[in-house]
C-alpha cells in the first residue's frame, strides 16, 4: 500500500524563534497590529510503501526521530492517509 505523510515540525513552544519574530516586527510595521506572536516551522511530505497504516506511522515516526527532526529544539506531528493506486 502506498501512503502520504505530512510531517510538520515547530520550535518548542519554551525556545525563541528568531524568525518568527522578524515576521512579526515586519508585520507589525505594515500594521498588521492584531497579529502578536509567529513562529515559523518546517513541513515535509513522505511517500511511503508499507504493508498497512500502522507500519507506514511506524516509517515515518522513526525517519523523523532519527533524521528529520532535532529533538531537543523541534517537535513534530505526523498526518497520514492512505494513497489511491
Amino acid at each position: 500500500m502506498k501512503f502520504s505523510a505530512i510531517v510538520d515540525i515547530m520550535p518548542h513552544k519554551e525556545l525563541l524563534d528568531p524568525q518568527g519574530k522578524a515576521v512579526l516586527n515586519g508585520l507589525q510595521k505594515m500594521n498588521y497590529s492584531q497579529i502578536h506572536n509567529v513562529r515559523i516551522g518546517k513541513r515535509i511530505e513522505l511517500s511511503i510503501d508499507a504493508e498497512n497504516e500502522a507500519a507506514a506511522m511506524q516509517i515515518a515516526k522513526e525517519s523523523c526521530e532519527k533524521l528529520l527532526v532535532n529533538k531537543i529544539m523541534e517537535q513534530y506531528s505526523v498526518k497520514l492517509t492512505a494513497v489511491e493506486g
